[in-house]
């Protein structure tokens, strides 16, 4: 897949200094781990799911979950089973039988990154029975991933690689009391971190179970609270952070769900947090009008929140609906401004600090190098925006 592949040429380099990069599961770990960008929960008993991946009903999706864990309710478990296992086979088929598609693009080239999160280890051994159908996944989710599950979780998916052309990957989440209660969190982190140290060249990314924390504190956030405002969450979230984000041996981690994708206007207390002026200038009157409709559909504390995200080290954000696809893949595309600090800082051959060629900031080399080195992966992944451009082009 490729972010924004949906631009014509023109408007493509209008808006792109440095265009993203196409992205397959087969690409290195390093770019993979950053492209997930904007991941689409579902269940995995949901109609027309073949009909979302062939036939691009949702814009620029680029990577997918088929969940058959929270979003499945007990009595309905065996029905997501059998609809996802057909969903696989037919999908496979489908790509053994059509080698190219349109423009001589391989398929694999113009389809998502799909994973499954399975609701237990049990559940993970029986539907390993059926491996022969993972061609289409890129790897599984494993949900309250901890230090008395996850090596199981692990040893069976090491497994299922033993039959499988390339390696499916582990995307542990992170949401179970053990880690979230503060006497037990610290030592259950350097657990889960040995284990996923372990194994880390299956480990694509770390997921934070945000909706799960809150739950165990009877906490549901309205549409004026980010999850940063929520302290207990926040505080664990930090503690991820600080054992997960250290660059010598670092993990990418993704941010929580945004959970809200429409309101009532009598339920916001805050004054919105998007700026009229930059709609305005990009968009002209129009832009009025779309700022009005993020308003109404929550779209502005999602944008406030994936900048907190990326505040804090993490890069991208599991959702619930397409209309937040967008928005969220634009807010990673790297900056004219960021792109240029990070070449200079990687390619400069002393250490010491300089003035930033855009004279508002200081650039010191060492202590910004692994920063840097990450803008330049990311800008790879999801390109770089022209001088004047910013994600608004891109709504």
């Amino acid at each position: 897949m490729k972010f924004f592949s949906d631009l014509s040429v023109k408007e493509s380099s209008r808006i792109f200094y440095k265009e993203p990069s196409y992205i397959r599961k087969s690409s290195p770990k390093e770019y993979l781990s950053l492209a997930l960008g904007a991941t689409l929960y579902m269940p995995a008993f949901k109609e027309g799911i073949l009909d979302i991946i062939l036939n691009n009903k949702y814009k620029r999706l680029t990577s997918m979950v088929l969940c058959l864990e929270d979003s499945v309710p007990e009595e309905r478990v065996e029905e997501a089973e059998k609809n996802l296992i057909y969903v696989l086979s037919k999908f496979t088929r489908y790509i053994e039988e059509n080698k190219c598609i349109k423009g001589n693009k391989s398929i694999e080239e113009n389809m998502p990154l799909i994973f499954v999160r399975v609701r237990n280890v049990e559940q993970f051994k029986r539907i390993s029975e059926n491996r022969k159908n993972f061609y289409p996944l890129t790897g599984f989710n494993f949900p309250k991933f901890d230090s008395t599950n996850g090596e199981e979780y692990i040893k069976i998916l090491k497994d299922i690689n033993k039959d499988m052309s390339y390696n499916l990957y582990a995307m542990p989440i992170l949401e179970s009391k053990n880690i979230i209660y503060k006497e037990s969190r610290l030592e259950e982190l350097i657990k889960v971190k040995k284990i996923l140290n372990s194994y880390k060249s299956n480990v694509l990314n770390i997921r934070i179970g945000g909706t799960d924390f809150l739950g165990l504190y009877s906490i549901r956030r309205q549409v004026d609270n980010s999850i940063y405002d929520i302290g207990v969450v926040k505080d664990c979230i930090a503690d991820i952070v600080n054992i997960f984000g250290r660059s010598e041996e670092e993990y990418t981690i993704s941010g929580p769900v945004w959970e809200y994708f429409d309101t009532n206007s009598d339920n916001r207390i805050f004054k919105p947090y998007l700026r009229q002026s930059s709609f305005v200038e990009y968009l002209g009157k129009s832009g009025l009008r779309k700022r009005d409709y993020y308003l109404e559909k929550c779209i502005d504390g999602l944008i406030k929140e994936v900048v907190l995200d990326k505040a804090n080290g993490l890069i991208g954000k599991t959702i619930i609906h397409p209309s937040h696809i967008s928005i969220v893949n634009a807010l990673y595309v790297v900056t004219k401004e960021e792109y240029d600090d990070a070449r200079f800082i990687v390619e400069s051959s002393r250490g010491g600090a300089y003035k930033s060629r855009y004279n508002n900031k200081m650039n010191e080399v060492s202590p910004h190098l692994n920063w840097a080195k990450k803008i330049l992966r990311r800008a790879h992944v999801y390109g770089v925006f022209n001088e004047n451009r910013s994600y608004l082009d891109l709504l």
